[in-house]
Order: C-alpha cells, then sequence, then structure tokens
C-alpha cells in the first residue's frame, strides 16, 4: 500500500464543518459547504491546485449538501428540506426530507447517474438509529432507499452507473449494492467494507471505478479497489477529514475538505490547518458527477 503526503492548502478559509465538495463544470469553480454555518462556497480551481477567488452564499439554519443543475442552479440539502437556488437567487423549496419536530437533519447527497438526487440524514439527538438515504424522483415524489441507518453519509457508483456505494458512517461500513439507473431499481445491500479504526465520511469514485472515502479521526483519504481491497492512502494535516471530489477540467485534481468540529483545543493547536480545504494529485481521474435533473412540477416559490 502506498502512503503520500502529497497535499497542498488551497484555501485558507476555516470550516466548522466543511463538506460536500463539488465540481461545478459549467462555472468552472469548486463547490463545497460548511455545514453547521450554512454557507456555500465557490472557487476557482488554479493550476497550482488552490482554490482561489472565492465567494459564499448563506442559508438559514445548515446546509449538508449541493449539486448542480444543467441550467446551473443549485439544489441544496437546507436542514429538513430540499430547496433550489436559482441562478438569479430566488430559492423555491422541492420537498420535505425530515418531518417537522425531528431532532435530525440532512446530511450528504448527489446525483445518481440519471441526475435524480439522493439525501441521507443524521440524528441530532442520542437516537442514531433509524436514519433515511432517501431519493427525489423527476415527479417531484421521495423514495426511500433505505431507513435503518445509524448515520447516512458518502455515495458513489461504479463508472458505468450498475453499482451503488453508500456509507453508513457509525457502522463503520461501506454497503454495495446493484443500481438500475433507468427505473432506480436497487438490488440488495451487502457490506463491501467495514473499518476498525477512523469513521468513513465522504466520498467519491475515480475513472478506475475505485473509491476515496475521507476517514474522519483519522487525518487521511483512503482509496479502495472495487472489490474492497484498500490500496493507498494520503495523509492530511487535520484529523477530521469529511469528504472528496474530483475536480478541475480533467477530473484530476483530488479536493479534501475537514472540520473543526469536535476537536478540543490541544487537538486545534497541534493541527491549526484543520477546517481548511486541501487538494491533492493523485495520478488517477475521477467520474464526472451527473448534473441534477430537475423536477417536472414547478414547485412553490419562497422568498
Amino acid at each position: 500500500m502506498t502512503v503520500t503526503d502529497a497535499v497542498i492548502l488551497a484555501n485558507p478559509t476555516t470550516c466548522e464543518l466543511g463538506e460536500g465538495p463539488v465540481w461545478d463544470p459549467i462555472r468552472q469553480v469548486v463547490l463545497w459547504v460548511d455545514i453547521r454555518r450554512g454557507l456555500v462556497f465557490s472557487g476557482r480551481l488554479d493550476r497550482h491546485g488552490r482554490v482561489v477567488d472565492a465567494d459564499h452564499v448563506p442559508f438559514p439554519g445548515t446546509v449538508g449538501a449541493v449539486a448542480v443543475a444543467e441550467d446551473g442552479s443549485w439544489i441544496v440539502a437546507a436542514a429538513h428540506t430540499l430547496i433550489v437556488h436559482a441562478v438569479a437567487g430566488r430559492m423555491r423549496e422541492l420537498a420535505r426530507i425530515i418531518p417537522a419536530g425531528q431532532s435530525r437533519r440532512t446530511n450528504d447527497g448527489k446525483p445518481d447517474p440519471a441526475g435524480r438526487f439522493l439525501i441521507g440524514t443524521l440524528s441530532l439527538g442520542d437516537d442514531s438509529d433509524g436514519e433515511v438515504l432517501a431519493r427525489l424522483e423527476q415527479d417531484g415524489t421521495l423514495t426511500t432507499v433505505d431507513d435503518d441507518l445509524t448515520l447516512s453519509n458518502g455515495l458513489a457508483w461504479s463508472p458505468d452507473g450498475s453499482v451503488l456505494y453508500s456509507v453508513d458512517t457509525m457502522r463503520r461500513t461501506v454497503y454495495a449494492r446493484s443500481y438500475d439507473a433507468g427505473d432506480g431499481t436497487t438490488g440488495e445491500r451487502r457490506t463491501l467494507i467495514e473499518f476498525d479504526d477512523g469513521f468513513p465520511d465522504g466520498m467519491c469514485s475515480d475513472a478506475d471505478g475505485c473509491l476515496w472515502i475521507a476517514m474522519w479521526g483519522l487525518g487521511e483519504v483512503r482509496r479502495y479497489t472495487p472489490d474492497g481491497v484498500l490500496d493507498c492512502s494520503i495523509r492530511v494535516p487535520a484529523p477530521h477529514v469529511s469528504s472528496v471530489a474530483f475536480a478541475g477540467p480533467d477530473l484530476d485534481t483530488l479536493v479534501i475538505t475537514t472540520a473543526t468540529q469536535d476537536l478540543t483545543g490541544e487537538q486545534l493547536t497541534a493541527y491549526p490547518l484543520s477546517g481548511k480545504l486541501f487538494t491533492a494529485r493523485p495520478g488517477v481521474r475521477g467520474l464526472p458527477v451527473p448534473p441534477w435533473s430537475g423536477v417536472a412540477e414547478k414547485q412553490k416559490e419562497t422568498p
């Protein structure tokens, strides 16, 4: 197994809970979120791997994930709902993911190969069973994919779209199942990887079909083969590595988010770059993330 420290500090912004990096091929920028502060960041990726000219858009409450539609609008996982943020800045609600009154929020999400948006949940209390992975269909309805998770997290697909990989963080597990992008049918869920240390968080696929997994608590990103065999590891100078995505016109730059959440004062002193954005050039290319396809029915606009 190869271990490398070849990461660079990509942006000086410190996130409390940096997450969900996304390459926006329309604007040619990197998107990422700070979940707890409710911010969606964007910045230009330069040839040195730095993310520059960064700006941000605030949202009320938390923001679990963001994805880009073909028209350049965003689908944003707000605390309990999915909303569209249009290019002109107007917002409209699409669907409620979490019923009112529940101590939960949305977490990681991503479009599937057909452009449907999948989104997971996590508990904000002591009860961490029964978390959900749901899919927003193109008619605006919701389909439950899983309803027995402890903390729904990273999502990825095989290069041909026929396999869905998903993370259940508190079980330290990556699942795999067959996936029909045409009608959304899923096969039986099976355990692909189980971890003895650290917690798997965000995840993405590369063009070889391997999985890149952010390891919360370990300060590293790991690459696994489609058979679940550890291939290589990239060390990151922050214990809480939260998510990964390939970015750039050639999808050859790995963008890595980190967090300061749950770190002690001593840990923050020892790891002052916690919460920063990093990049690496691992020598492989990522898979393009399909644009979100939208929904057929126009939903109510909100101010």
